[in-house]
């Protein structure tokens, strides 16, 4: 039986999605790609789970497309994703922006934590980057690696890098292709925190879980919306929507349960958790 290039599993609201191509450092390949999809629908789709973790097994987190499938397309001179036309689109429908090969991530209606365990490079960078938060173990290596091979900022890597780090430290990570390492990361601001490897799970799970269990769902999902569909409007009408937000959510189960909570100083027990 082929290995699984992507395995899933389900814990305390949690499911984890893991690259499963160690011996290959989790490249990227149109089947892996498939896989994931898959995965992703799964777990947007199931009520038993609140918020989604993606590592990597072994060594890396995703060394980028495959040399292999680099090496073919060379060989062709035509692109393509080798991704199965019926690859799953979770999150599409929410935004038209979000309508695309990898943007839909930013449509999901659940937060998507990156775990990242190793090396980020190419589409591996591009991955991660599209997740709501990114955690990476010390020392791990990230780099955007196109100018090395002759390609572009692949999959919209150019319009969120900025807006992650600000504009002229993504032209430098665009233009010159350097390693960075976890901790500098950190510090402009692409990963989150950085972990002692073997932290590096165990702390993004208990993060995901205590999400999962003490947030409300519908606030998680209204908020992760706002915020990717806000980079592109403006404030006022940010404003003029948060209001109707405001007006609808405050009538909701969540709210009542929620504030109940905080008046009995006790946990909240939201009926979608």
């Amino acid at each position: 039986m082929e290995q699984r290039t992507v395995l899933y599993d389900v814990t305390d609201r949690v499911a984890t999605l893991t690259l499963n191509r160690p011996e290959r450092l989790n490249a990227w390949t149109g089947r892996m790609e498939t896989e994931y999809r898959r995965a992703l629908a799964e777990a947007e789709a199931d009520p038993g789970v609140g918020v989604i973790v993606v590592t990597g097994a072994g060594r890396g987190f995703c060394a980028g497309a495959d040399a292999a499938a680099l090496d073919r397309l060379a060989g062709e001179g035509t692109y393509d994703s080798g991704v199965d036309d019926d690859a799953p689109t979770p999150g599409f429908g929410v935004h038209p922006d979000f309508d695309h090969p990898w943007a839909f991530h930013l449509g999901l209606s659940k937060p998507v934590i990156g775990a990242l365990n190793g090396a980020a490079a190419g589409a591996g960078l591009v991955l991660a980057c599209y997740y709501d938060l990114r955690y990476a173990a010390a020392g791990a290596k990230l780099t955007t690696a196109f100018a090395r091979v002759g390609l572009p900022a692949e999959y919209g890597l150019s319009w969120l890098l900025p807006r992650l780090v600000g504009t002229a430290r993504a032209a430098e990570l665009l233009l010159t292709s350097r390693v960075v390492l976890a901790e500098e990361a950190a510090e402009i601001g692409l990963v989150n925190a950085v972990l002692p490897p073997d932290e590096l799970l165990p702390h993004v799970q208990d993060t995901a879980a205590r999400m999962a269990s003490e947030l409300s769902p519908s606030s998680l999902r209204v908020m992760k919306r706002q915020l990717y569909a806000d980079l592109n409007r403006r404030l006022g009408e940010s404003i003029e929507e948060a209001t109707a937000l405001l007006d609808r959510m405050i009538g909701e189960p969540d709210f009542a349960e929620g504030a109940a909570a905080l008046n009995e100083k006790r946990p909240p027990r939201f009926a979608s958790a």
